[in-house]
């Protein structure tokens, strides 16, 4: 309904998102747009692939990259006939492949910033790689501004998948990088606990900081000597080390409390450094 959105204008809204696919009339888009001009807030043109315009699914047969980006164009010009450029662009669809198309079709069409997505991604586990694998191929390309993690559970998933995936590519620096084996034969102590717990303290700090937890002292410490901080486990005690020498040797009780400790003064001597 886009009285809605002329009410949220009016309530002070930072920006507005219209579906060319249920917004309605041109005259519906417009009285938005004008709204829109007056209060100075930009508008997201959001395609979804499962909302297409019935004229588009009948001329493409169906949601395709081009239906989705014809679908943006048509309403690209009516904001631009209104001298609306303050504009984002959206191409969604629950499908990898389709969201791929649909961005790289409207990088090469479109000067206006890419919102990126994968809408209906599921839960935890299935966001993430389908979030990862669709965003993973555009953000390597060099395509999209913005992103968003569609997650069916807290709000802060969407955050700790979209903050992991923008740190794969280093395009953020204030968030840990968490290094883990995934176990051998050698490991002699339960290290998987302490990966959660660790992942768990991670995403409570800001730093720039690769912390490794490593199955054994055999290969971890080569394995991830370039982890600003790192443990390697054994069965009574744990070797504790930076950047691949070690400082020192713990009891397997106290391995989680260390190196919290040390991730502390790591974080301490990079904030004394600028």
């Amino acid at each position: 309904n886009y009285l809605l959105a002329l009410i949220c204008l009016d309530g002070g809204i930072d920006a507005i998102r219209i579906n060319p696919g249920n917004i309605g009339s041109r005259k519906n888009t417009e009285a938005v747009v004008a709204k829109c001009k007056e209060k100075n807030v930009p508008i997201r043109i959001g395609i979804n692939a499962g909302s297409l315009e019935r004229e588009l699914l009948e001329k493409y047969g169906g949601p395709c990259a081009e239906a989705l980006v014809e679908s943006a164009q048509r309403h690209v010009d009516i904001l631009e006939s209104m001298d609306f450029y303050d504009i984002c662009l959206s191409f969604k669809s629950s499908n990898v492949e389709l969201t791929i198309d649909a961005y790289e079709l409207a990088a090469k069409t479109f000067k206006y910033p890419l919102h990126l997505g994968v809408t209906e991604a599921g839960g935890f586990t299935d966001s993430a790689v389908k979030s990862s694998a669709a965003l993973g191929v555009l953000l390597h390309e060099g395509i999209g501004d913005t992103i968003r993690i569609s997650v069916s559970g807290p709000p802060k998933d969407e955050l700790i998948i979209g903050k992991a995936l923008l740190r794969s590519f280093r395009l953020i620096e204030d968030v840990p990088d968490l290094v883990a084996c995934p176990t051998c034969g050698r490991i002699q102590y339960d290290m998987i606990p302490l990966v959660k717990e660790m992942e768990e303290y991670l995403h409570s700090i800001k730093a720039n900081i690769t912390v490794a937890v490593m199955g054994c002292p055999v290969n971890g410490m080569q394995e991830a000597s370039r982890a600003d901080i790192g443990i390697a486990g054994g069965s009574k005690s744990g070797i504790l080390f930076r950047k691949g020498k070690v400082i020192r040797t713990v009891p397997q009780a106290e391995i989680k409390q260390a190196l919290i400790e040390e991730i502390e003064k790591i974080i301490e001597e990079q904030r004394s450094q600028k």
